[in-house]
């Protein structure tokens, strides 16, 4: 808001509407002019003075000190003294004798001054009035939240800019990064652990950052009735938003890839490690870990690729689905996808799952590694369960630019 040039303009448009009314006496208008000219040389405490001296004039007209007010307000702002011209401007305003062509411009200098004087609670006080009497300029309005946060109250900010964000998006205009942070922090103010959630999911589908991400996927993770069933779900996530980094996590996926049966998908933990860069460094100790981790998996594909007819065969034959479900999943981790898919669908028809949207979530999955993404998009709306399953879905949904 360029403050200092409204109050330079609202100076002359002052002057020039007394010097049109008959009612404000010459002794007055003169030393007004006077500050007109001063602030238009940004000789604000000139100005300033040549206002006091009009205000010295004895038997001021009710109009006389609404257009004193005014002027000293302008005056006062340009000269730095906040308190001044918000109390002069105040003062205009409660006279009644300003137009309501005049008040909104007025509103917005004073929330201009407050706000740039650090007076966030009077700011946030102008703003509503502002709003209250009709002003719509959205650079205005967009103030508000933020000055009622930086004046503590974090419940009344976060109800605001939910209002805004709601009403941008269903004007088809995405909130900005700086918003959905600001509504993140009103979160953690009132530690608001669902409101912060909600502002994070956002920033993930607006401004997906590596870090955003990171954060809402470990708190998904931790939360209360999430299965330790589903940690390796988890890393396939991590792996496809960038926010599995660290030699320590692909050990881990690795490790959890040979406990559930798929030699294959280790191997793609293995070879993803390697080519970011972290494994293969660090500590003796590390580094022979992970050396006998991938002799592991080398031995555990020679043996399962031996046997994976067999197992499919098997699967087949079982009265449950399970078997055919997790026989894909190996296929897919060699990049079998055709035949993944295929015997992942025969599992889910055939029923009798230990968990049907765990399954859904693991069909979804391959889906989106087969590049199948408007299936996928399909298969994760299906997944509904409690344990976690539901929530890695949704943030499935959302990498895949799903709303």
């Amino acid at each position: 808001m360029r403050v200092i040039a409204s109050l330079v303009l609202l100076a002359s448009a002052t002057v020039a509407i007394a010097a049109a009314d008959q009612s404000l006496r010459a002794e007055v208008g003169k030393p007004l002019q006077a500050a007109k000219d001063l602030l238009q040389q940004q000789k604000y405490r000139d100005a300033l003075g040549k206002v006091d001296e009009a205000a010295a004039i004895p038997k001021l007209t009710p109009y006389e000190r609404f257009i004193i007010d005014r002027m000293r307000g302008a005056a006062a702002g340009g000269a730095g003294d906040t308190a001044t011209a918000l109390k002069s401007f105040d003062s205009a305003l409660a006279s009644g004798l300003m137009t309501k062509t005049d008040e909104l411009p007025t509103l917005e200098i004073m929330i201009g001054l407050a706000y740039s004087g650090k007076n966030y609670a009077k700011a946030a006080d102008t703003l509503r009035k502002y709003r209250q009497d009709g002003g719509n300029n959205p650079a205005v309005l967009a103030l508000l939240p933020q000055v009622l946060y930086l004046s503590g109250r974090f419940a009344d900010a976060a109800k605001e800019l939910s209002a805004l964000l709601a009403a941008q998006e269903a004007a088809g205009k995405a909130p900005t990064e700086d918003q959905l942070e600001l509504l993140a922090s009103c979160a953690i103010k009132q530690n608001d652990t669902a409101g912060y959630v909600v502002a994070l999911t956002k920033l993930v589908i607006y401004h997906p950052k590596a870090s955003y991400w990171n954060d809402l996927i470990a708190r998904t993770a931790t939360k209360s009735g999430f299965s330790n069933k589903l940690a390796l779900d988890t890393y396939r996530l991590r792996v496809e938003t960038g926010t599995i980094s660290s030699a320590a996590d692909y050990v881990d996926a690795i490790e959890l890839s040979l406990q559930a049966g798929y030699p294959g998908e280790a191997q793609q933990f293995l070879d993803q490690g390697n080519k970011v860069g972290v494994l293969g460094k660090g500590a003796a100790r590390d580094l022979d870990r992970q050396a006998r981790l991938k002799a592991m998996v080398a031995r555990k594909i020679a043996e399962d690729k031996t046997s994976l007819a067999a197992s499919e065969t098997q699967a087949g034959q079982q009265p449950g689905g399970d078997g055919l479900v997790n026989t894909g999943l190996a296929y897919a981790g060699y990049g079998q996808f055709d035949k993944a898919l295929s015997l992942i669908q025969k599992g889910i028809a055939k029923g009798k799952l230990k968990d049907a949207d765990e399954a859904r979530l693991h069909l979804a999955y391959v889906q989106i590694r087969a590049g199948k993404k408007d299936e996928a998009l399909k298969s994760l709306s299906q997944v509904k369960g409690k344990n976690g399953t539901a929530d890695l879905a949704r943030l499935w949904q959302i990498k895949l630019g799903g709303r």
